[in-house]
């Protein structure tokens, strides 16, 4: 069955039909690939692959319900820094913003395979000068015309240039997805930072408060005459000192703190507060080989996967350079109504023409074309190839890295446990009579260096960790481990 447009004639109905699918046109949707959306339903959402992709389908990131921030900003948990994050971050906003580009320039390329449509409407008015007898004539001639170009067949030109803007759309959906995974790692730092200083704080308090007593102690002492004036003045020199380890970690923990909130997309000075929860010991050994997470990030690298979707486009590029140095045939029509100001003549016209085009020569510069394509793609398969084996490597570093802090861990805790008892016992012979106070404030001393290391190194275990997912492609957008751990059982040194 015919079209309205078809059977209807005259090039002004032509016209509004053509204006008419324009207007559609500009109304589609963002174009989508295999089946699924072009690009990430927002800019603090990962973007889902198609499932004829080999990379695995993405998490999606929570929602923050809106009016519940500043009620959860008095007490965030790390799957809220992350949400908030997400939703708040510029970065991951621009790399949205970017995919969404490349899906609008898809869904342009793809109209390639349509017939093009123009319209014109045009008056002219003309003048004639007399001669040879004949009197000038005065007349105005309007209408409207269209006209159509369909390229019904050419030898990979389309193709590739369809193939090449949607190798771009999946490179840029990959890089938003590496783009969500790099705000994740960097919150997910920040927030074990300000925890880790949050803990050297309570810490340095408590080892002011030992000071402070040990200062009463000696005061007490020198009272009876037991205690030199020296000690006096060598628990009063511990006093300071652990009071300046305090302030200065407070001014730290100030610090952290506005990076945390600077992670998250927020104003450095925003009113807020992360729930603290008393530190537990992690489990301490990651239950996978080294190489089954870098068979696992070489599959699921969001940046690789993007790095392998430009080498593709590239190639599509030489397939699109190629086939501009080919035939197309072409077909191509127009059609007009013509009118004169007060006259009653005037009618309809149309022309048709199927062609073949040939590019026979245009000083080389398609040869090149097609040379600078193949040159762009080779550069782009090694860049691919480059990025992998640093996956590999960053897989591998992250790993020891990983085993390292958990050595840390262990060493932390036996060494805070050797640093109390032998605290303890200083500080029973000093009550005692038989030790000195040099001794306890040695040993004191030494106990808080091991509290500030076991907890340097706890909350490093967990950086090491997520850096480990992040760098396997895998990191969770709610602050879990999607690593297998299990305890640790050896209690070996």
């Amino acid at each position: 069955m015919r079209s309205a447009c078809h059977r209807r004639r005259g090039a002004r109905t032509l016209l509004t039909c053509a204006l008419s699918t324009v207007l559609a046109a500009g109304c589609m949707a963002t174009p989508g690939v295999g089946g699924v959306r072009g690009t990430a339903p927002s800019a603090g959402e990962p973007w889902v692959p198609p499932p004829s992709d080999t990379a695995p389908r993405a998490a999606v990131a929570p929602t923050l319900p809106a009016g519940d921030l500043q009620a959860r900003l008095d007490s965030l948990t790390l799957a809220d820094v992350i949400d908030v994050a997400l939703l708040n971050n510029t970065t991951t906003r621009a790399s949205w913003e970017t995919a969404r580009a490349a899906a609008f320039d898809y869904g342009s390329a793809r109209g390639a395979w349509l017939p093009q449509l123009n319209g014109e409407a045009y008056v002219t008015k003309l003048k004639t000068v007399p001669s040879q007898g004949r009197s000038a004539v005065r007349q105005t001639i309007y209408g409207p015309s269209a006209s159509l170009s369909w390229t019904l067949l050419d030898l990979g030109s389309r193709s590739g240039s369809i193939s090449r803007a949607r190798n771009a759309l999946l490179a840029a959906d990959w890089t938003h997805n590496a783009a969500i995974q790099n705000v994740v790692l960097q919150v997910e730092a920040a927030y074990f930072r300000y925890l880790a200083t949050g803990a050297l704080l309570d810490a340095q308090r408590t080892s002011l408060q030992e000071a402070r007593r040990n200062l009463e102690a000696a005061r007490e002492r020198h009272a009876v005459g037991v205690a030199t004036m020296a000690d006096t003045l060598k628990a009063g020199t511990a006093v300071s000192q652990a009071q300046l380890a305090v302030e200065t970690t407070q001014g730290r923990l100030a610090t952290t703190r506005g990076a945390l909130a600077v992670a998250m997309g927020l104003p450095a000075n925003v009113d807020y507060d992360v729930r603290r929860t008393p530190g537990s010991s992690p489990p301490l050994e990651v239950a996978e080989s080294v190489d089954s997470l870098i068979a696992r990030a070489l599959r699921k690298r969001p940046d690789l996967a993007a790095a392998r979707a430009r080498a593709a486009a590239a190639d599509a590029g030489v397939t699109e350079a190629r086939g501009a140095l080919l035939p197309k045939l072409v077909a191509s029509g127009q059609a007009a109504e013509t009118y004169f100001a007060n006259s009653p003549a005037g009618g309809s016209s149309y022309s048709g023409t199927l062609a073949i085009q040939i590019p026979l020569f245009n000083g080389f510069s398609r040869q090149y074309d097609v040379q600078a394509a193949r040159a762009a793609a080779r550069a782009s398969h090694a860049g691919a190839e480059g990025l992998a084996r640093q996956v590999v490597y960053e897989v591998f570093a992250s790993y020891n890295d990983l085993k390292t802090a958990t050595q840390r861990v262990r060493t932390s805790e036996r060494l805070l446990v050797s640093a109390r008892q032998s605290e303890e016992a200083a500080l029973a012979q000093y009550r005692e009579g038989v030790g000195s106070l040099l001794d306890l404030l040695s040993a004191q001393s030494a106990l808080a260096d091991a509290r500030a290391q076991e907890i340097d190194a706890r909350w490093s275990w967990y950086i090491a960790l997520a850096q480990l997912a992040h760098d396997s492609g895998i990191l969770d957008l709610e602050g879990g481990s999607p690593i297998r751990l299990r305890s640790d059982t050896t209690g070996a040194p």
